[in-house]
């Protein structure tokens, strides 16, 4: 439970600008996270999580982007703990997961930035990830494979 609402605060920071634990708080119960404000700060704590300002002034959370080699660390953990299987339809690669860990794993793809993956889609234990070419389905499975098996 615990990587799975840590990807899901992953996803939710990159995509909403939020500025407080408060609001982070909301997006989870959102989500169906039921979170506590302690929670959500060890969250931001264990994922390093920093404030950067806006153009307005104001400020967001942001992954701390000076650390960036601990944060892909903690991503290929968050993919190798909700890792079944994977298969490619042509440019489709298709990740099996563990039940309820497919969002998490998804945010981690994400995170780590293939430039392979065009976007991606997850369910409850599966992802659709559309590749740019089916060559590229091959060198991406190779990649994850080799962090699979790192990790």
């Amino acid at each position: 439970m615990k990587s799975k609402r840590q990807g899901k605060i992953l996803e939710l920071i990159r995509k909403n600008e939020i500025e407080t634990q408060e609001e982070l708080s909301e997006y989870l119960k959102q989500e169906g996270f039921p979170v506590t404000q302690a929670t959500v700060s060890r969250d931001i704590r264990a994922l390093k999580l920093t404030k950067v300002a806006l153009k307005d002034g104001r400020q967001k959370y942001a992954v701390l982007s000076e650390d960036t080699k601990d944060m892909t660390a903690k991503y290929a953990r968050v993919l190798k703990d909700g890792f079944v299987s994977m298969d490619m339809a042509q440019n489709i690669l298709v990740i099996k997961t563990v039940s309820g860990m497919a969002m998490a794993v998804a945010a981690a793809l994400d995170a780590m930035q293939y430039h392979e993956i065009v976007g991606s889609i997850a369910g409850d234990d599966t992802i659709m990830c559309a590749v740019r070419t089916v060559e590229e389905t091959g060198v991406l499975m190779g990649r994850l494979q080799k962090i699979l098996e790192r990790v």
